[in-house]
Order: C-alpha cells, then structure tokens, then sequence
C-alpha cells in the first residue's frame, strides 16, 4: 500500500512510512486509501485484541504476515493488566443515553499511549533485526508519550531514546515515570519551554535531512502514521462489542444490555474524547472511512485552540497554559494538519497553502462547512474539571483523571452539555486516557481519596536522571550529537 504525505510526497509501503516518521517534505503520512471493513464485523467480533491488532495492522502493512503482526502483538500487549487488554465500566443506562468509560490505562505507564508505543516499541526492535540497524529516537511529550515510548524501547540496545519534556509543567508522576528509569539508552531533556516548543524543535531535527540520516533518526510522535493506526484499533474493538452486545467478553462486564443491542439494533455510539494533538481523535475518525459509523466529540482544556476553530472558523496561535490536564497543554495539535488534508479533498497544495498562512501570520480562517458534521468540541476550565472529578465520584462512586474528567463534562446527561437537544440515541462512550494514579494531588482535593498505583510509588524511591536544555533546535541537536559521541563530550 502507499502512504501519501500530506504536503504531496508518498512512500510505497508501511514501513518505509514507519521508518521515516515524518516525510521529507515537512507533511505527515497516511494510507492512500482505507479497505472497507463492513462486512467483516461479524467475524472481526469474535477475535481478541491482540487478534484484532494483527488483522487491522496486516490491512496496512502487507509487506510483514499476518503471522508476524501477531507475534508482535501478542508481545506488545502482554504486559497489559486489563484481562482483555482494555476494560469498558458502564456508568449509567437510559433509553436514549447509556455512558460508559472505556479505560485505556491498563499498560505499562497507566496512559492510551501504551497501545501505540508497546507496537511501536516491538515494530522498531523487529526492524533492527531485520536491518541490523540501530535508531536514535526523537521525542517530545506533554506528559504521557514521553513515558509510554520510553517503556516501549527501554533496554533496547539498538535504540537511544532523547524525551524532551516542558519543564515544570507535566505532572510529578509523569517525570517521575521518564526520568527514574536508570536505562542507559534513556535520555530525558527537561527543556525551558512548552510542549509546543519541544513538538516544533522535533520537527526541525526531523527536517535536517544530513542530521537526521547521520543519526538514523525514528519518530514515536503522533507523527508517526503508526501511532495513528495503532490507537484506532481499541475504537474498532469497542464498536464491535457494543454492535454485537457481547458484553461478557469485556473485562468489567455489566450488569444489564439493552434489548435493542442485543438484537443488534443498537444506538448510534459516539465517542468523547481527551485531546491535545488531535492524534487520538483521528485515530477514530478514520474508521469512518472503513465503514463504520459514530460520531465524535474531542474535549479540550484551557487551551482551546481547536474548540475556537470548531466554533468560529478561526484558526489563531496563542500561548499554552498550564492545567489541571497537563498532557492536553498544547496549542498547536500537530495532527490537525491531517484532518485538514481531508477537509478539503485531500490536496496537498491547499494544505501547505492554509499552514503557510497560519505559520506567517499565526492566524487563518477554515472553512466551516467543511468541518466534519460527525465531530463535535467542548472546553472545560479547571473549575469544571474539578467540578467533573468530584460529581463522577459523587454520583456513581467511579474516580477519573483530570483529562478524563474534560471528556465527562461534556457529555450530556440529558439536562445540559453536547447534544442535550440531540435527538439521536446515543450509547456515549469517554475515554479514560489516563490512571487517576498519575494525578492524585487533584484527584484527593476533588474525591477525598488518594489513587495509589504501586507501579508509579515505587519510582518515588528512585533518583531523577536529566537534563535542562533551552527550547532551541541546536541546542538539542548539540546535546544529541554528544550523547551519540559525535562530539567529545560528557553526556550528562
């Protein structure tokens, strides 16, 4: 299969896609075209996760078997602590609006990146077999891709990984996560700046063709088409379930499944979810190019970039702010551009076009009648996500995470939120897109309890390994080429 890049370029196959991470002329890759999956639900259905996995990477990437998409998923999700890799818990039933949480924080970090960046992991150790190659791994994280990609490689001698995080401004449990693992492959780089600073040094690294190919540079950004195939997979997983009302088959079963799922005419789904990057977002979005029909709500923060869009047609930069959900601290959510390769009919001339003038003037207006009529925004201030934390746990005794809460308090509950005045019968489906372990100052103010995860309290006994670096590209690179003993200097 070919993988076009957003910008004009392509590439004929997966891994070459894979390998890259972003393409040579500054676009990001995705499938040329998108199988339809449609009448292949019902056997879809019966396999498990990792099964799932393997037939829906295969799709896209032909060029490893079927057999081998299964080993690798069998590796990359066997330390999952869900019994069927994921858990959907329903919160409440009604006639026209069931609510469940779909909790994606049963891998090694506690956070959705780990479905992505264990296959990503496993994907780059493969090919430094099959190359007897080595990869320096670039990577900038707002909280939880840091960490996730990091467990992903750890110990992998064929693999250094350089995690640029914004220093002061991801959560205690996430640093502790990035820089405690005492890995000598492992490079953490707390950096004077924002998320947004660290997304755009990683872009320009990338950039650098003669730096990039010195280094044998790899992407576990969302950059990385493989970030995005991989996170569709849980979207297409639930779908499946809840389509066939199997619910047995769902680690937290529940107790009751309403007549009209079991008979298989089952309510619209619609997923809320989380978002920074938009990454996670697309992820799910694509499927309806395979078929399969739900709609979407992304749920921001504070920083509310895309919800102005979504609302106005503006598309401005501002300055990121620090909340309560720091992983979702981000302004400029790098996989907007592919959703905007879409919007207007998959041209690439008008994609640059539309960046240009955004990267020129820090604004540019979109085109609001072609913003997908299925995907829907919400923002939420710190005040509601406390608000959230506190009436999720008051009302049906279940304790989310900050970035979850920003997705529960834009659901309706039928008086108020998105499509209070929907007719449509919805089966709402959050994503809990991380443990509430991982933030359990705010979690404590708003329920009274401490989250305790002994997998993140035992980091609090270990020493912090990084360094502090400006926001700027060639300090990093500099920093990079030391560490790869390019130059002749100390690390750290």
């Amino acid at each position: 299969m070919n993988f076009v890049s957003t910008r004009g370029s392509e590439v004929d196959s997966f891994l070459k896609a894979f390998n890259k991470g972003l393409a040579e002329d500054g676009g990001l890759f995705l499938p040329e075209s998108f199988p339809n999956l449609s009448d292949r639900f019902d056997s879809l259905a019966e396999l498990t996760y990792p099964e799932l996995v393997a037939e829906f990477m295969h799709l896209f990437a032909p060029e490893i078997s079927k057999d081998e998409w299964s080993a690798l998923a069998k590796k990359s999700y066997s330390e999952f602590s869900a019994q069927d890799t994921v858990n959907l818990h329903q919160l409440r039933s009604t006639p026209s609006r069931d609510l469940y949480v779909l909790e994606l924080f049963h891998g090694p970090t506690r956070a959705f990146k780990d479905f992505a960046l264990q296959l990503v992991g496993s994907l780059y150790e493969r090919e430094s077999k099959v190359n007897n190659s080595t990869y320096t791994i670039v990577g900038a994280t707002s909280g939880d891709t840091g960490s996730a990609a990091i467990y992903g490689v750890i110990q992998n001698p064929s693999v250094k990984i350089f995690i640029m995080y914004p220093d002061g401004k991801i959560a205690h449990e996430q640093e502790l996560q990035i820089t405690t693992t005492g890995s000598s492959n492992v490079f953490p780089i707390a950096i004077e700046g924002t998320f947004d600073d660290a997304q755009r040094i990683v872009k320009e690294l990338f950039s650098d063709t003669a730096f990039s190919k010195q280094i044998h540079i790899a992407a576990v950004n969302s950059i990385n088409i493989a970030r995005i195939l991989a996170q569709s997979v849980y979207y297409l997983y639930i779908y499946l379930k809840l389509r066939k009302g199997d619910q047995e088959n769902l680690a937290n079963q529940v107790d009751s499944v309403e007549e009209n799922v079991l008979s298989g005419q089952m309510n619209k789904v619609r997923f809320i979810i989380p978002t920074g990057n938009f990454g996670n977002i697309l992820s799910g979005w694509i499927l309806n190019r395979m078929g399969i029909e739900c709609d979407f709500v992304f749920a921001t923060n504070e920083n509310n970039v895309l919800d102005v869009l979504w609302k106005t047609g503006i598309y401005a930069k501002k300055g990121a702010v620090s909340t309560h959900a720091p992983s979702m601290d981000i302004q400029q959510a790098s996989n907007f551009e592919r959703m905007l390769y879409f919007m207007y009919g998959e041209n690439p001339e008008k994609v640059k076009e539309i960046l240009g003038t955004f990267n020129a003037e820090s604004a540019v207006s979109i085109d609001l009648s072609l913003i997908p009529k299925n995907i829907t925004s919400h923002s939420v201030s710190d005040l509601e996500i406390e608000q959230s934390i506190k009436d999720c746990f008051d009302k049906y005794g279940y304790v989310i995470d900050p970035h979850t809460a920003c997705a529960y308090a834009s659901v309706s509950d039928g008086e108020s939120g998105v499509g209070s005045s929907s007719e449509i019968e919805y089966m709402d489906v959050i994503l809990a897109t991380a443990s509430p372990a991982k933030f359990p100052e705010i979690v404590e103010k708003c329920t009274g309890q401490k989250p305790i995860d002994p997998a993140i309290e035992q980091l609090k006994e270990r020493k912090k390994v990084y360094v502090k670096k400006e926001a700027k590209t060639e300090a990093i690179k500099g920093y990079i080429e030391e560490c790869l003993g390019f130059k002749d200097m100390g690390c750290f």
